[in-house]
């Protein structure tokens, strides 16, 4: 039976987190999605973690009824921020933050549109819980504009700058130090 004759609207996340090379922090940022306090949630799974030692970077496949996947999403980004040091984090892929990228994509009965709300509620939560955060908007979050994630990154100049602390964020505080990217929608700066 498939999930839209049972009425489930999904949704998937790919977490993009600056670490790689500890496992047990990866992993314990996919468990954090999965539930808080101990108490699982049986509407969210993790389907992959990978991850690229070069890098430093892994990207977590977290799929959920697009109702939950923010709060999901937020659970294993305040993880992220409380288990990676960005003072010493190293890998050959440009990074802001812990997490560095949050894109949201429909899967079953959830259009764009929606997915492009669930990321700005997402970053205005992430601008809540993490002091210092930035974000910076794209795809379906970034209204109305709606700059694709190139475009950004080349506004940004991600892969030439290194002085960050110029950077006006679409939310938050402007970063003053290395922070991050969220979703296909924002993009997250985490300071610390």
């Amino acid at each position: 039976m498939s999930s839209s004759r049972l009425g489930l609207r999904l949704a998937a996340c790919l977490l993009n987190i600056s670490e790689a090379r500890t496992k047990h922090i990866v992993e314990n940022i996919a468990n954090a999605a999965l539930g808080r306090n101990g108490q699982k949630h049986p509407e969210v799974s993790v389907l992959n973690i990978f991850s690229d030692q070069d890098y430093n970077r892994s990207v977590i496949t977290i799929v959920a009824s697009v109702d939950e996947l923010g709060n999901s999403v937020l659970a294993a980004c305040l993880e992220a921020f409380q288990s990676i040091d960005m003072q010493v984090q190293e890998g050959i892929h440009p990074c802001l933050g812990a997490v560095d990228l949050i894109p949201i994509y429909p899967l079953t009965d959830v259009g764009v549109e929606e997915c492009g709300a669930v990321a700005r509620s997402l970053a205005e939560n992430l601008v809540l819980h993490i002091p210092g955060c930035s974000v910076f908007l794209f795809g379906e979050a970034d209204l109305p504009e709606k700059r694709p994630l190139v475009q950004r990154r080349k506004q940004l100049g991600w892969f030439t700058r290194r002085d960050f602390s110029a950077l006006e964020p679409d939310l938050g505080a402007a970063p003053t130090r290395r922070c991050g990217l969220t979703d296909d929608g924002a993009w997250n700066c985490f300071e610390e």
